[in-house]
């Protein structure tokens, strides 16, 4: 498939999306390139079919968020009026064994924080940046499954890294300037350093390998 029809896929599916869940939908953003690319075509995908109604965007801030992803966050949100949930985890990470364990440290202040928020925001479907060219667990998934109360759709699951830039850079659409610095992909400061040979090398190996176990408790 080319870029273009990658986009037309994407939006067609959000748009089904759409159809199927109305006002129930919202956009899993965590200020990465894949979910900002996600948000981008979902405004896109709004303004065609129900010009009034805002963007509703779920953000889950761990707490060790980069600054430069939390200020990229805010300053995006107020420029394109995003209806923004931000979301925290409810554990002191003053005295939090960060990165000790990074599979309970995701359940404890990713996934949990996440699924409470979405059962408490009535979201039955939510719009995330997942490429299956990211991680083999990924490769597996549907573009659109089932997690037990809402459903988690793909849009972008065929886009490769190239797409997403060259999309970004094609729409002018900004991005972290973390990228700018070496960074291929973003996670909580402990488990992120900038990128070696892979895109995602750069994240804690330990968490990569049980992705599969992450993702059967909600984790994108």
């Amino acid at each position: 498939m080319t870029l273009a029809d990658k986009v037309s896929l994407a939006m067609n599916r959000m748009a089904e999306v759409l159809t199927r869940f109305g006002p129930a939908v919202a956009v899993g953003w965590t200020g990465g390139k894949d979910s900002t690319t996600v948000l981008a075509l979902w405004r896109n995908v709004l303004r065609r079919q129900d010009p009034g109604r805002s963007v509703q965007a779920i953000n889950l801030d761990t707490g060790c968020k980069f600054p430069e992803v939390l200020d990229f966050r805010d300053r995006l949100a107020r420029e394109w009026d995003i209806a923004l949930h931000i979301v925290h985890p409810r554990q002191d990470l003053a005295h939090y064994p960060l990165a000790v364990d990074p599979l309970q440290c995701c359940r404890d202040l990713k996934i949990a924080p996440l699924n409470e928020a979405i059962v408490n925001l009535g979201t039955t479907a939510l719009l995330t940046g997942v490429r299956a060219d990211e991680n083999p667990d990924r490769a597996k998934r549907p573009w659109l499954e089932d997690h037990g109360g809402h459903l988690r759709a793909a849009p972008l699951l065929e886009w490769t890294e190239l797409d997403i830039w060259t999309f970004l850079v094609r729409e002018n659409i900004p991005w972290c300037v973390l990228y700018d610095r070496g960074y291929r992909s973003l996670g909580c400061i402990p488990c992120t350093s900038r990128s070696g040979h892979g895109e995602r090398s750069g994240r804690d190996g330990r968490k990569e390998v049980q992705m599969d176990h992450l993702h059967s408790l909600g984790y994108f």
